[in-house]
């Protein structure tokens, strides 16, 4: 049996309107862009994290939401940037966990969950 390496991962994230995820995804300080084809999708990455984004008019954040967790250098400096950004949604505190992880957390208008984590030191 050959070994089979995963190499990336890139999570779909149903979105009501892509230009307005793609708007938030750059002041979230990820680099956003359009799929250039019929489909109305999009890609946004920052560092080695790429996320996609497919627009789906039914989606309704109560019953068809999504959530990823990003693992981060320091969870501290990402909560004052993306929080210093105005953006519609609603942030949690930081907080430090007994599995280890300085943790926030922020869900965006579409409903996703966003956990972001660093290692306590």
């Amino acid at each position: 049996m050959s070994h089979v390496s995963f190499g990336r991962i890139a999570p779909i994230i149903p979105v009501r309107d892509l230009d307005a995820a793609l708007e938030r995804y750059r002041r979230l300080g990820f680099e956003a862009q359009a799929y250039q084809g019929p489909d109305r999708y999009g890609f946004v990455d920052r560092d080695g994290v790429s996320l996609h984004l497919t627009e789906w008019p039914d989606h309704d954040p109560l019953t068809t939401a999504s959530g990823v967790y990003l693992y981060v250098s320091d969870a501290d400096a990402l909560h004052a940037e993306w929080t210093s950004q105005g953006l519609v949604g609603s942030f949690t505190d930081l907080e430090d966990t007994a599995y280890g992880l300085r943790e926030f957390a922020y869900v965006d208008p579409d409903g996703t969950l966003h956990r972001v984590g660093s290692p306590l030191d």
